[in-house]
């Protein structure tokens, strides 16, 4: 579980949970097309686009891009927690990107949206860019990290000490994103991102509740009808800490993993419901 630093934090405590109802079903492509190619390697060929509706385009170098075309798992791999066990559904997801849990109960919902911006700002290097805020608001800077500066926390106080090795080696990275999945959560990274309309959505905003219970899932991609709609897929992780996962879209099948904007009020995914003002973006 992860650390928290007094009361200001101990809604980092269970961010992602929900009491749930378990079911089980076997993995089915159930769409109005085929809107699944098992053969796809990447988030934009693995899901096909709906009749009539293309595909946003953006820059190589941009994070939607980086989202777009993320690697992914073999067609019907089954999703695992952080500690080898299998996730106790296997019905919610429709395919798992290919990258680390980790072996320590930390990288859950939040953490798995802040590791893919950390991710991509570190491929690359905009070192400067990469800054998370703790639950009690200290703001946990890779600039500062990488120059050998280091987060000691006592009690509810967090400082930054003259105790580290200078660089940008990827066990150097891996061991802030440690530290800021373990006083991050949902309750900090809402009040840290900006609030943004449904109808300015893009790849890499996320839908985010803070709190304990809070949630957040995040958009990897998009497409767009000549009729002003907008379809999306979302992916998440959970808790306890699994696999970044794809979603199914439980309300309507017809079109999943698609989801879509059309008289969006309340969105529902498999394991929690958000409105659409909790939309928010990285600054």
């Amino acid at each position: 579980m992860k650390k928290v630093l007094v009361v200001l934090i101990i809604f980092s405590l269970g961010s992602c949970k929900k009491d749930l109802k378990i079911s089980q079903s076997n993995i089915s492509v159930q769409t109005e097309q085929s809107l699944i190619n098992p053969s796809g390697k990447t988030i934009q060929t693995r899901f096909n686009l709906p009749k009539g509706f293309k595909r946003e385009s953006y820059q190589k170098n941009s994070f939607q891009y980086y989202l777009q075309n993320f690697p992914l798992k073999p067609y019907g791999t089954e999703v695992y927690l952080y500690n080898g066990s299998l996730k106790n559904r296997q019905d919610v997801h429709e395919s798992i990107l290919d990258i680390s849990v980790g072996k320590r109960d930390l990288q859950q919902c939040a953490d798995a949206t802040m590791r893919l911006r950390a991710e991509y700002l570190f491929k690359q290097q905009l070192f400067e860019e990469i800054h998370f805020n703790f639950t009690n608001g200290f703001n946990a800077t890779y600039s500062k990290w990488r120059k050998g500066k280091r987060i000691h926390v006592k009690g509810n106080t967090v400082t930054w000490t003259n105790r580290g090795v200078v660089g940008d080696s990827r066990k150097s990275f891996d061991a802030y994103l440690v530290m800021v999945f373990s006083y991050a959560g949902t309750l900090s990274l809402a009040q840290e991102m900006k609030k943004t309309n449904i109808d300015k959505m893009q790849i890499g905003d996320i839908f985010i509740q803070g709190g304990s219970p809070g949630h957040a899932v995040i958009i990897v991609d998009m497409a767009s009808n000549k009729a002003g709609e907008t379809r999306f897929v979302l992916a998440q992780s959970y808790m306890p800490a699994q696999e970044i996962h794809v979603l199914k879209n439980f309300n309507n099948q017809r079109i999943s993993p698609w989801y879509t904007t059309k008289n969006l009020e309340t969105l529902h995914t498999p394991e929690w419901d958000f409105t659409k003002n909790n939309l928010r973006r990285f600054q």
